[in-house]
């Protein structure tokens, strides 16, 4: 006999299995979500590795290949302060660093500087091209890496010094590229006086520049200008870069003064770490021997 059952009992049923399908729908798609966060995280870590594998080999081929001497301290001082006591005068008698850039250009025609920085990883070749993207996800060997390089402000030219030179890169959490610039947070490294100078090396000249400012800020333009407009608009950006400093340093700065800027990511890159320095001495880049 067959069994009939009311329209409530029906739409009862009816709801009951709706409900069972939606939550296997709903079950299914979050299988789905999850496989899909799974496989792209693989992914990102094989993509990572191999990157950083790529960008290991390229820095084992620079030092291999790179002769980075040791020059004596002569050289033409660059805006010397009246007072002797000045830390300045410290640093003036650090000898340069001088690289040979014959192999470097062979292997990257972008090549223009080569930088070095005490008690980081920071010890590269430094490119420029005509934009500031090109190198946020290529290497030395121009291959496509999301590494990137260490590269110069395309509206910067290392030949005639702007107001501010400027070199960007990543903060690698390797320690490559930029990833060793957050050693200037760490008091053992603010603890030791010869750290506070960054070394550039280029095909003319040699630069010793002494650190001015260290600090941590959000993204903004304003302290990349390369160029101002007279010297109060100088003064202006001086007075703020060196207020925004978070380190224990007493450099003296003023508008005579040429100034280069290290700028990498920071907090997911949510903010910016940023170092500022000014030229404290040059000197022609004499012929490797």
């Amino acid at each position: 006999m067959k069994k009939y059952i009311s329209i409530e009992e029906y739409y009862k049923k009816e709801s009951n299995n709706e409900y069972k399908k939606s939550k296997k729908i709903i079950r299914n798609i979050l299988i789905v979500i999850c496989l899909s966060i799974f496989f792209i995280s693989i992914y990102t870590i094989i993509t990572w590795n191999i990157d950083n594998f790529k960008i290991k080999k390229i820095n084992e081929e620079i030092k291999e290949e790179t002769i980075l001497k040791s020059l004596n301290d002569s050289g033409e001082l660059i805006n010397p302060p009246e007072d002797y006591n000045s830390n300045y005068y410290y640093y003036v008698k650090m000898p340069f660093y001088q690289s040979d850039f014959s192999n470097l250009l062979n292997k990257n025609s972008d090549t223009v500087a080569f930088i070095h920085i005490n008690n980081t990883l920071i010890h590269y070749p430094v490119v420029k091209t005509n934009d500031n993207n090109y190198y946020l996800n290529h290497s030395f060997d121009k291959q496509e890496n999301k590494a990137g390089w260490i590269f110069m402000d395309y509206r910067n030219n290392i030949d005639e010094l702007s107001d501010n030179t400027i070199i960007y890169g990543h903060r690698r959490l390797d320690g490559t590229m930029f990833g060793t610039l957050k050693n200037m947070l760490l008091p053992s490294w603010q603890n030791n006086k010869d750290n506070y100078v960054i070394f550039i090396s280029t095909l003319k000249e040699n630069y010793l520049f002494q650190i001015f400012s260290i600090y941590v800020i959000e993204k903004e333009n304003y302290y990349i200008k390369t160029d101002f407009n007279g010297n109060s608009e100088k003064q202006k950006w001086i007075d703020t870069m060196k207020q925004r400093n978070m380190v224990a340093i007493n450099t003296e700065v003023n508008i005579n003064d040429k100034f280069l800027t290290l700028s990498t990511c920071y907090n997911n890159n949510e903010k910016r770490l940023v170092v500022h320095a000014k030229l404290i001495k040059k000197q022609k880049n004499k012929k490797m021997q």
